[in-house]
C-alpha cells in the first residue's frame, strides 16, 4: 500500500464544492470515482482544504492510499482519461505514509480576480467578478496592510460559522493590476468560511471610496460581520 499526493486543477462552476455531498456533484466524488475506475480500487481522498460551490482551483493538493503498481508519474495520464474536462490532475507524487494533505498543510494561497472594465467580457464570465468602473488599487493596498498579521477575523467570517477560534494569520496580501484585471493574492495559515470573499468585498468598497482605508482597522477590531463589505461572488476565487 502506497500513499499518493495529487495536484489538481478544476473549474468550480461544474461542482457544488470540494466535499462529497448527497445530491450534488462534488470535486471529491468525481476524483474518487475516477480513481476507482482507473486504478480499480475504492479510496478515501483527503483534500488540503474545502472550496465552496463555484470556487476554482489552480493547485489543490489531495492524497489517497492505494496498492496500485502504477508509478506516481503515470497517474495523471491514467486519471485524466477518466475525468471530465472540468477537473484534471496536473501532477502526482508518492509521499510518506504519514502524509496528510489537510493536517500537514504549511499554508494556503488564494487568488481573487476582479475585472474592472466598462463592459463585461464573455470570456471572463464566471472567471472573475466583473465591476464596470475603476478601483483605487493604492487605497486597497493601504487597507490590506492593516489586515496582515495574526488577528481575530470574526468580522470577515460568514455568520453562523461554527469554529473554535476565529483567529488566523495572514502572512501577506498582494494586490496587482494586470490590464483590466486586479489580482488579489492572500497567503495565510488558514482561512475562515467565506473569509477571502468577504475581505475582497470589503477591499472593493475601499477601492470604490465607500469606506476609507483607515476604517478597515476599526472593522477588524470591532469583530462585527455587519460592518464589513459584501461577500464577493465565488467564481472570482481560485
Amino acid at each position: 500500500m502506497k500513499n499518493f499526493a495529487l495536484m489538481v486543477e478544476y473549474d468550480g462552476c461544474a461542482f457544488s464544492g470540494w466535499q462529497r455531498q448527497q445530491n450534488a456533484p462534488s470535486v471529491q466524488q468525481t476524483l474518487e470515482e475516477a480513481i476507482r475506475r482507473g486504478l480499480g480500487s475504492q479510496v478515501n481522498l483527503i483534500g488540503a482544504g474545502r472550496t465552496d460551490a463555484g470556487v476554482h482551483a489552480l493547485g489543490q493538493v489531495c492524497n489517497f492510499r492505494s496498492d496500485t503498481r502504477i508509478p506516481a508519474d503515470k497517474l495523471p495520464f491514467v486519471l485524466n482519461r477518466e475525468l471530465p474536462h472540468t477537473v484534471q490532475v496536473q501532477s502526482a507524487f508518492e509521499v510518506p505514509w504519514g502524509f496528510h494533505a489537510r493536517y500537514l498543510a504549511k499554508g494556503k494561497h488564494y487568488r481573487y480576480i476582479i475585472r474592472g472594465a466598462r463592459f463585461p467580457s464573455a470570456l471572463w464570465h464566471h472567471r472573475a467578478w466583473q465591476i464596470p468602473y475603476a478601483l483605487d488599487v493604492e487605497a486597497m493596498r493601504e487597507a490590506a496592510a492593516a489586515l496582515t498579521g495574526t488577528h481575530d477575523f470574526k468580522a470577515f467570517c460568514a455568520s453562523g460559522s461554527e469554529v473554535k477560534s476565529t483567529v488566523r494569520t495572514l502572512y501577506r496580501i498582494e494586490i496587482n493590476r494586470s490590464g483590466s484585471e486586479i489580482l488579489f493574492d492572500f497567503y495565510g495559515n488558514g482561512f475562515l468560511y467565506n473569509m477571502v470573499r468577504i475581505l475582497v468585498g470589503t477591499l472593493a468598497y475601499v477601492g470604490q471610496g465607500r469606506i476609507s482605508p483607515d476604517q478597515v482597522s476599526a472593522i477588524l477590531e470591532g469583530a462585527d460581520r455587519r460592518q464589513a463589505g459584501i461577500t464577493a461572488p465565488p467564481y472570482g476565487l481560485y
